[in-house]
């Protein structure tokens, strides 16, 4: 399958990069290199690093935005790993600061739509949701291998899901008689432990919750988050900025929590009155609350529903 990737908030994030044809920018979550494609036509003697885990979103993209350097200047480096790493990836190539950067949080339409690689539960496939083929982590080890308290507190902590305890008891009691090794299987058991009459709502499937959840536990999505947004912060040069979309409530919480300490990091009580702490904004908010996808958007593409949008723009040199 062709990698292919719809990017989401497209002109609100290249109106939130604000990108200088001569500037230095980083998209960490490189995907199909739809967020890049618009940053690269923007540049003239700039640089755009693009980052990812995904073998096949480095080949794919590497090639589309290679198509779009029509001067012959190499404007564009791909590296392959996890933008929790970004500043030492970085260094490896002789980047010590960087005019702007762009995190697309998430699994990608690709890796979604690519019933193979396990991530979605409208298709059976292997129970594999890794981002990095090369890792040797699948989901199927954890539904297989883990204990049930600690598959329930997945599905608690990274999925929110109501019904995690009675999920992680028939995912228990079903692998006693034989492994649960795709996707329809999962399916299966989450369907039968979940009361149809108790249901979501909002019409959203069953197995969504522990889907997220486990997508996350595999890639390590979530722990290191918070060192990740601060690491790239601290490469951006005065005036640069951090553009992050989230997808879900436990990522848009660590962004939010994390520029807020960023552009205020003052630990005094409140009732002093004036500061002693000596801690300094690093920066300063672009947008005072997340930005969503339009109707017109959401019209075209109905994943970017849960999409918020988030900016930060640094304000002088890092001191935490």
């Amino acid at each position: 399958m062709e990698f292919s990737h719809k990017p989401v908030l497209l002109n609100e994030c290249m109106e939130g990069l604000a990108v200088r044809e001569d500037g230095v920018y980083l998209d960490g979550t490189l995907g199909g290199g739809g967020h890049s494609s618009e940053i690269l036509r923007r540049l003239t003697t700039g640089r755009l690093i693009g980052i990812d885990r995904d073998g096949e979103a480095i080949a794919a993209a590497s090639v589309r935005l290679r198509a779009l350097q029509t001067d012959g200047q190499p404007r564009f480096d791909a590296l392959r790993g996890n933008f929790h790493d970004a500043k030492e990836l970085l260094r490896g190539i002789g980047v010590e600061k960087i005019d702007g950067a762009l995190l697309d949080l998430g699994v990608s339409s690709h890796q979604l739509d690519e019933g193979a690689r396990g991530f979605s539960y409208h298709a059976d496939a292997p129970l594999d949701m890794r981002m990095d083929t090369s890792q040797p982590l699948t989901a199927a080890a954890i539904v297989n291998e883990w204990s049930e308290s600690d598959i329930a507190r997945v599905l608690r902590d990274w999925g929110e899901e109501n019904w995690a305890a009675q999920i992680a008891r028939v995912i228990c009691d079903r692998r006693k008689a034989a492994p649960i090794l795709t996707t329809g299987q999962l399916v299966d058991v989450i369907d039968a432990a979940i009361p149809k009459k108790l249901r979501e709502k909002d019409g959203s499937h069953p197995a969504r919750r522990s889907f997220q959840a486990l997508r996350i536990a595999v890639n390590d999505e979530l722990a290191p988050l918070e060192q990740a947004l601060r690491d790239i912060a601290s490469l951006l040069n005065p005036g640069g900025r951090l553009c992050v979309i989230a997808f879900h409530s436990l990522e848009d919480r660590v962004v939010k929590n994390t520029f807020r300490s960023l552009c205020n990091p003052c630990t005094c009580p409140p009732s002093f009155p004036v500061c002693v702490c000596g801690k300094r904004a690093t920066a300063k908010p672009v947008t005072k609350k997340p930005i969503t996808a339009s109707e017109a958007e959401l019209a075209g593409n109905p994943r970017a529903r849960s999409a918020t949008l988030r900016i930060i723009e640094a304000i002088g040199s890092w001191n935490q």
